[in-house]
């Protein structure tokens, strides 16, 4: 089960680590996300979801 949010499907992000002198090496920023219980189908299940879909209500907890 890789880290991403079940509900807006947001994952890791990637990019450069710039260094001083303009060195860059690849480097990946991981995702807020948080293993909660919700609703699925009737049914409770337990996924990961972003912080950000549980503070704006997307989501309701079991």
């Amino acid at each position: 089960m890789s880290r991403k949010c079940f509900l807006t499907g947001k994952g890791p992000g990637k990019g450069n680590h710039v260094s001083h002198a303009n060195n860059k090496n690849r480097r990946t920023w991981g995702v807020n996300v948080q293993k909660v219980r919700i609703l699925v189908d009737g049914k409770p299940k337990r996924v990961y979801v972003s912080t950000r879909a549980l503070k704006a209500g997307k989501v309701t907890r079991v």
